[in-house]
């Protein structure tokens, strides 16, 4: 089918990382797509090459010469109004989906799946990412795990100059700025530590703290999705931000810091507690309540704890929930499930005899 997959860029890594990643897969699977973007400069180097079977289009807000089979927006971002209008031109129409967030609270499960009535005459069906069978699942690639578990992170870091000292761990940090980033490196230096800083307002904040002793920190350049990935694989403990690193390093397997989005209202707060929920559930035990604890302080909600978790017992929590989140389906797959459903032409009744 043809695609057309909308996205407006707030957050260059996360919106547009989730949305090339989606338009990837798409294509991967022989679906068309043409991804909308009003600001695709991060492209250069998250996906520097492209793809086959995605059509980079600058937004605009003119009418198309054609629709898609199916048209997305991501996250709420509202098609320019020339577009639904041809749209509602369109016979049939098109199937119309808004891609939310990414979220674990309750409301995703009776949301999923919902229509949306609209002024031209259309309806907007709400289709969810999400951690249950009852929500659209989370984005993989179907040889993600074979190919993670063929990888040699060390050689991989070695290769690029990256390799540890013999003691030290290997651990990412991708965030945004912090309020007391110091204590975090505290933190993190109680065992010497190899830390690899992604590019953006964190590292560049990193800059002018002084270093605590047994931490070494090495600047890391824009990466594309796939070695973002090999480098998550490659770390003891992966610290990462938003929706789309979020995903990644859930499926590495690893400790995870996870640094959720903040909101002025609070909000965040109540999402984090809702992922940790699914992700502790049935775990009574004090290294639950470490790692709940350990979250909530990386996201300034409690003060840090004075050590990490034991990294051996945080890793099988880690890769317990990747099994449960392995054992549900693709989001790929349930949105191409869903838009075979929703786009089946309605039966006429049988008449009367």
């Amino acid at each position: 089918m043809r695609w057309d997959l909308f996205c407006r860029v707030i957050d260059n890594h996360g919106d547009l990382g989730f949305c090339w990643r989606l338009s990837a897969a798409l294509a991967a699977r022989g679906e068309r797509v043409r991804l909308w973007v009003d600001d695709a400069r991060a492209l250069a180097w998250m996906a520097p090459g492209g793809t086959v079977g995605v059509e980079l289009r600058a937004w605009t807000e003119a009418a198309p010469a054609s629709v898609g089979d199916v048209v997305v927006e991501a996250f709420g971002c509202d098609p320019p109004p020339a577009f639904v209008q041809a749209m509602a031109r369109q016979t049939p129409p098109p199937l119309w989906i808004n891609l939310e967030y990414l979220s674990a609270q309750d409301y995703v499960e009776r949301s999923h799946g919902l229509p949306s009535p609209q002024p031209s005459g259309l309806a907007k069906w709400f289709f969810y990412p999400g951690f249950t069978p009852r929500t659209g699942g989370l984005l993989r690639e179907p040889e993600l795990m074979r190919v993670m578990a063929g990888f040699d992170g060390r050689a991989w870091l070695a290769a690029r100059g990256w390799a540890p000292a013999p003691q030290e761990r290997v651990c990412s940090l991708f965030g945004y700025a912090q309020a007391a980033p110091a204590d975090g490196l505290a933190l993190l230096a109680r065992a010497p530590t190899l830390l690899l800083v992604a590019p953006g307002a964190l590292q560049a904040q990193l800059r002018g703290i002084a270093r605590p002793p047994g931490l070494r920190i090495v600047e890391l350049p824009w990466l594309t999705q796939p070695d973002y990935d090999r480098l998550l694989w490659s770390c003891e403990i992966n610290a990462v931000r938003g929706e789309d690193s979020f995903v990644r390093a859930q499926w590495a397997g690893r400790p995870m810091l996870w640094q959720i989005y903040p909101q002025h209202d609070g909000v965040h707060a109540v999402k984090l507690e809702a992922w940790l929920d699914r992700l502790l559930q049935g775990r009574e035990d004090a290294l639950a309540d470490d790692i709940r604890h350990l979250q909530r302080a990386w996201n300034g909600l409690a003060a840090l704890p004075p050590r990490l978790p034991v990294l051996a017992a945080w890793e099988d929590v880690q890769r317990d929930w990747r099994a449960r989140l392995l054992a549900q389906p693709e989001l790929v797959e349930s949105l191409l499930a869903f838009v075979a459903v929703k786009s089946r032409p309605k039966s006429r009744p049988a008449a009367n005899c």
